[in-house]
């Protein structure tokens, strides 16, 4: 596979993680809950880091919201989750960073949106009282322009400045223009008021996959800082996949972007922790980063009647991301891992010849046998009800044989 040249950008730390540089692209995710309900919001973090979330954010709206980061921070750090948290402020950051320096130290950083604080107005004090705490306690910032909320002085000068073009342009590349500009106006503000540029994390988030990455493409071409990809509001189910796994993919291929987050819409009830297996999925399809083992299954058809080979697949992958965080702590590469459970003799054994493990199952009217391939051999041939405990047998011993981590000397 050929390798994605990176964009070079400036390397920014956020707690213990590194954005941008040569450092590998970051998953991050956000927390529902109302950040005041601490065990809420521990709870839910926790998940989140627990499933591969490598940033998780807040809201920090309200002074009980503000007051609680502290706790929760400290609650994560007795459970053991180091997750750096970042604070999402807008209108009022300016005064709960001041008010609360504690909630201003526990973050480990600011999420400023310009167009909801008074950057661009005759006065930029509140966005400078928010620079300046991220001076005082060492934190870096991300700048997050979002065209829901772009300042609407920006927007309107430029609209009147094109008004007055002998040519004028649509109004939406007027409105593209105007958040790039406003990203790295407000980058360049931060560094008048003292921030240095490898604390700064530029965003820029539309809804719309054409106009993400026509934003990117510009922003990227006009500066160094990291960027933070995401499709904002991108919307329910498979709508929200498809178009985040669309914009994101075509900016990562051309090496752009140094963190993501999918912005799904959660079903009510559902899992939170999809976005953090999205934006994984995304990286790891791209041949960008691996995080978990994967499964190759075949979609089935009317060879395939049964939905037995469904339920093993589902039940396979489901073990390989549970077994991950025990795992990654003792077998190096293990996530490299390819798995196949396919449902009939058409491509069955050919795609299991091409996983480290695979297993075919037997479709209708076959033989109910289902040979299963080591290293692309057949090494055995399973038959019975306990096939799938069987197989994932061979699956701990195959993880145990190939991926345990070499024993450290013992220095004498």
């Amino acid at each position: 596979m050929a390798a994605i040249t990176r964009r070079k950008s400036i390397a920014v730390s956020i707690g213990n993680i590194k954005v941008g540089g040569s450092n590998p692209i970051v998953v991050q995710s956000m927390t529902n809950t109302d950040t005041a309900d601490v065990m809420s919001t521990v709870n839910q973090t926790m998940a989140l880091a627990n499933a591969g979330s490598e940033l998780v954010r807040v809201t920090v709206n309200t002074e009980a919201a503000a007051a609680a980061v502290p706790k929760i921070v400290e609650t994560l750090d007795k459970f053991g989750v180091r997750v750096p948290i970042v604070g999402d402020f807008h209108y009022n950051g300016h005064l709960l960073l001041k008010k609360y320096p504690e909630c201003a130290r526990a973050l480990a950083k600011y999420r400023i949106n310009p167009g909801n604080v008074n950057i661009g107005k005759k006065h930029d004090d509140n966005f400078r009282t928010m620079i300046e705490a991220a001076i005082e306690y060492g934190k870096p910032v991300r700048i997050g322009v979002n065209w829901g909320s772009l300042d609407g002085a920006l927007l309107t000068r430029m609209m009147d400045e094109n008004n007055l073009l002998p040519e004028p342009k649509d109004a939406r590349e007027v409105t593209l223009e105007a958040i790039v500009v406003s990203a790295l106006n407000s980058a360049d503000a931060a560094v008048r008021h003292g921030l240095p540029k490898d604390r700064i994390i530029l965003s820029a988030k539309v809804s719309a996959v054409q106009d993400l990455v026509d934003v990117y493409r510009n922003m990227a071409a006009r500066s160094d800082y990291a960027l933070h990809l995401g499709l904002t509001e991108a919307g329910l189910g498979a709508k929200g996949i498809v178009a985040t796994t669309a914009a994101l993919s075509i900016l990562l291929q051309e090496g752009i972007g140094d963190t993501i987050r999918a912005s799904l819409t959660p079903l009510p009830g559902g899992d939170r922790t999809e976005e953090v297996i999205v934006s994984q999925q995304i990286l790891q399809s791209l041949g960008i980063r691996s995080f978990t083992p994967q499964v190759t299954a075949c979609p089935g058809c009317g060879r395939t009647t049964s939905t037995y080979f469904q339920d093993m697949a589902d039940q396979v992958q489901t073990y390989l991301r549970e077994s991950m965080p025990a795992w990654k702590e003792r077998y190096d590469g293990v996530e490299m891992m390819k798995v196949a459970v396919m449902g009939c003799i058409v491509n069955g054994p050919g795609e299991s010849k091409h996983a480290n493990l695979g297993i075919s199952l037997p479709g209708t009217f076959e033989e109910p046998v289902a040979p299963v391939y080591i290293d692309g051999k057949l090494a055995i041939t399973l038959r019975g009800d306990a096939i799938v405990a069987e197989f994932i047998d061979i699956l701990n011993k195959y993880v145990d044989s190939h991926y345990a981590a070499a024993e450290q000397p013992v220095a004498v």
